[in-house]
C-alpha cells in the first residue's frame, strides 16, 4: 500500500442524514507506513446538482452549486509515521435541497478530504457522502384540503364506427400523502355506447422533469391495480387503494434544475381514455386539526328583512325589491267551464345530460356532481281537457295563502286550482251551473270575470 496505509472520513455517531442548517462533524484518519511530506491536509463539504440528457451519464450539462467549504487541517511539513487524527466541522446552509438520484440527473453532498504533496509526488483523495433531507410539511401547502376529482367523456369507435360515448369520473380521498398511507381511489364509469369497455386500471405515476436546454420528462409507474370491465349501458363505480411506498418528496425547494411531480392515474384500455389526479408526497401528514374551518358567514343587513313574517297575509305582501313586477298575463279565451277550473306548472326541462340513448346502469354516486336525476311531473302539469279530473289529495295538503296578485304567475309555488276567498278551508269550490237538465238553457252562462268574481 506504500506509504499510506489508510485514509477515512467518519461522522460523529455514524450520522449520515442530516437537515439544512445543521452542522457536521466527524474525523478524517491518516495512517502513514513512514513519513510524508505534504503542502496541506484538506477538508472540504459541497452540494451540488447536475443534470444530463444521458441516462447515468456524469458528465453533466449543466449544473447548480449549493454550498462549498474547505478548511485545512494540516499545514506545510512532514506527516509522521503513525495514525494521525483531524476532525472537522461544518455548516449546512438552511436554503439546501433534498438529496435526490435520478436516470438524469442527482442531487449530491459529500465530504472530501485531500493531502496535497509537492510537486512530482502522487497526491491522495478520499470522499464519503451524506444525505440532505428537508422535510415538507403538506398542510403548509396551498389548496391541499379536499378531495381532488376529475372528469373526462371519450367516444367509444369500434371497426371505424361511433357507438356511443363513456364518461370517467375519479376522485381521490386527499390531495396530499406521506408514505405508508393508503389512497383511497373511486371512479364511476357510464358506459353509453352499445359495446364492453376493457378493463380499468389506476396507477401511482412520478414524473421528474430535468430543465436541460430541451427538458427531459422520465415518467414511471410506482404502483398499478386492475378492475374490470363495464359492459354496454352499465353504470359502474369502482373503489381501490394504493399504499403510498418510500418516495423522494414532491418539492425539491432550493433546486432549479429537477421538478417531481406525482399523480394518479385512471384509464380504460379500451376505448383509450385516461384522466389525472395531481397529488403531493411529503414528509408530515396532514392533520385535520390545521384544517381552516368553513363557518357560515353572518347575514348583513341587506339580507335581513325589514318586517318578519308572523302571519300568512304579512308572508304573502312581502316582496323582493330586487325583482321588477310581473304584469298579470291576459286569460286566454277559452269554452264555458264544464268542471273545475285548473292552473298548472309547466312541466321543466330534463337535465342537460341526460341521454336517451343510455338506459341501465347502477345507481350513480353522491359524490360526483351533475349525475343523472328523474324528475316527478304533478298531475297538475298537464293542460286542462275536459272530463279529465284529479282528486283533492292529489293538489295540496292544508290551506293555500291568500292570494294578493295575479293567480297565475308561472312560478314554481303556483297552485293547481284558484282557492275560495276569504281563506274558507271548508268552503266547497265554487262550480259553475248544470246544464245537462235541458236542451238549451233557459239563461245565458255566466262570463269568465263573473265566474271568477262569484
Amino acid at each position: 500500500m506504500g506509504k499510506l496505509q489508510a485514509f477515512d472520513i467518519a461522522f460523529d455517531n455514524n450520522k449520515v442524514v442530516y437537515s439544512p442548517g445543521e452542522s457536521i462533524t466527524g474525523t478524517v484518519t491518516v495512517k502513514l507506513a513512514q513519513a510524508l511530506q505534504c503542502k496541506a491536509v484538506k477538508v472540504s463539504c459541497n452540494g451540488f446538482c447536475g443534470i444530463t440528457s444521458k441516462v447515468n451519464d456524469t458528465t453533466w450539462t449543466m449544473e447548480e452549486q449549493y454550498f462549498n467549504s474547505t478548511i485545512s487541517v494540516a499545514d506545510k511539513g512532514t506527516v509522521k509515521q503513525g495514525e494521525h487524527t483531524f476532525p472537522f466541522k461544518f455548516l449546512i446552509p438552511a436554503t439546501a435541497p433534498t438529496s435526490f438520484e435520478g436516470n438524469y440527473g442527482r442531487i449530491i453532498y459529500r465530504v472530501r478530504a485531500f493531502i496535497d504533496t509537492p510537486r512530482f509526488s502522487k497526491d491522495y483523495s478520499t470522499e464519503k457522502p451524506f444525505y440532505m433531507l428537508s422535510l415538507l410539511n403538506l398542510n403548509e401547502l396551498p389548496d391541499i384540503w379536499g378531495p381532488c376529482s376529475s372528469a373526462v367523456t371519450q367516444q367509444f369507435t369500434y371497426m371505424l364506427m361511433k357507438t356511443g360515448t363513456v364518461v370517467l369520473k375519479a376522485r381521490t380521498d386527499l390531495k396530499g400523502y406521506t408514505p405508508g398511507q393508503v389512497i383511497q381511489v373511486t371512479a364511476n364509469i357510464h358506459n353509453q355506447s352499445g359495446k364492453t369497455t376493457g378493463n380499468m386500471a389506476a396507477s401511482l405515476m412520478q414524473r421528474v422533469t430535468y430543465e436541460t436546454k430541451k427538458p427531459t420528462h422520465d415518467v414511471k409507474t410506482i404502483a398499478e391495480v386492475e378492475g374490470g370491465v363495464v359492459k354496454a349501458g352499465k353504470e359502474v363505480e369502482w373503489k381501490e387503494q394504493i399504499i403510498v411506498p418510500a418516495l423522494p418528496q414532491s418539492a425539491l425547494t432550493g433546486c432549479d434544475l429537477i421538478k417531481i411531480d406525482y399523480y394518479i392515474k385512471v384509464s380504460l384500455k379500451s376505448p383509450d381514455v385516461t384522466l389525472t389526479l395531481p397529488i403531493h408526497i411529503g414528509n408530515i401528514s396532514l392533520d385535520k386539526k390545521q384544517q381552516p374551518s368553513k363557518k357560515a358567514a353572518p347575514l348583513s343587513t341587506e339580507d335581513t328583512p325589514d318586517t318578519p313574517a308572523t302571519t300568512p297575509d304579512a308572508s304573502a305582501t312581502t316582496t323582493t325589491p330586487t325583482l321588477p313586477p310581473r304584469p298579470a298575463p291576459k286569460p286566454a279565451p277559452r269554452p264555458a267551464p264544464r268542471s273545475r277550473t285548473s292552473f298548472h306548472n309547466s312541466p321543466s326541462a330534463p337535465p342537460a345530460e341526460y341521454h336517451p340513448g343510455a338506459e341501465g346502469g347502477t345507481q350513480v354516486n353522491d359524490d360526483f356532481p351533475n349525475k343523472r336525476q328523474s324528475q316527478l311531473v304533478s298531475p297538475n302539469a298537464f293542460s286542462y281537457a275536459p272530463g279529465l279530473f284529479f282528486s283533492q289529495s292529489q293538489q295540496q295538503n292544508g290551506p293555500s295563502p291568500v292570494p294578493t296578485g295575479p293567480p297565475f304567475t308561472g312560478s314554481a309555488g303556483a297552485t293547481g286550482l284558484y282557492p275560495p276567498l276569504n281563506n274558507a278551508s271548508s268552503a266547497p269550490l265554487i262550480l259553475p251551473p248544470n246544464y245537462d237538465t235541458s236542451a238549451y238553457p233557459h239563461e245565458a252562462p255566466p262570463s269568465y270575470d263573473e265566474s271568477c268574481n262569484t
